[in-house]
C-alpha cells in the first residue's frame, strides 16, 4: 500500500507537537485558544497560558519528545491527534511533585476544534494513573498496593478471575 500524501492536517499536527516540544503555539492556535488536560489545574485560556503550561512540562522533562503515533483524523473542524510523549523527570513539576529522575512513556490524544484552520479549543487525554506508576508515585496495577488504595477509596475487594475462566 502506498503512503498517503501529507496534507494540511498533518502540517497542523506537526506544528501542535512542536509547540509542546519547543514552544510556538502561535503558529497553530487562535489567540484565545482554550486548553485542558489531566495535569492542567483549570481550563487554560490564551496562547500565553498554554505556552506556560507546556514550558512547565518541558522544564520538568528537559529531554521531552512528542511523537505522532498515527496520522491525525479529522472531520469538519474537529481533529484527533494521537501522540506519544517520552522524557525523564529531571526537575520539579510545579510545587507539588519533586523530580523523580524516572523515564516516562505516555500515549495520549488531543481532540481539537478549529477556527479558520487554527486550534481554538483543545483537550488532552492520557492515563494519569499510568504516569503516576511510571514516576513511582502509585503502586502497579493488579497488586496488593492497588487493592489497598481501592479499599481506602471505598471500592471494596475485587476477586481476580481464575486462570482459564
Amino acid at each position: 500500500m502506498s503512503e498517503l500524501a501529507r496534507g494540511p492536517l498533518d502540517e497542523l499536527a506537526d506544528r501542535w507537537r512542536a509547540g509542546w516540544a519547543r514552544g510556538g503555539f502561535d503558529a497553530c492556535c487562535t489567540p484565545d485558544v482554550s486548553y485542558e488536560d489531566p495535569t492542567a489545574p483549570q481550563l487554560l485560556r490564551g496562547v500565553d497560558a498554554l505556552e506556560r503550561h507546556a514550558l512547565g512540562l518541558r522544564t520538568a522533562f528537559p529531554d521531552l519528545q512528542i511523537e505522532a503515533t498515527a496520522p491525525p483524523l479529522g472531520r469538519g473542524d474537529h481533529i484527533c491527534m494521537p501522540w506519544r510523549a517520552l522524557g525523564t523527570h529531571r526537575e520539579d513539576l510545579g510545587a507539588m511533585l519533586p523530580a523523580t529522575d524516572r523515564f516516562v512513556t505516555l500515549h495520549g490524544v488531543h481532540y481539537v476544534e478549529l477556527t479558520d484552520g487554527a486550534v481554538r479549543r483543545a483537550r488532552g487525554f492520557f492515563d494519569l494513573y499510568d504516569a503516576a506508576i511510571q514516576l513511582g508515585l502509585l503502586p502497579e496495577r493488579g497488586g496488593l498496593g492497588e487493592t489497598a488504595l481501592l479499599l481506602l477509596r471505598g471500592f471494596g475487594l475485587r476477586r481476580r478471575p481464575e486462570p482459564g475462566r
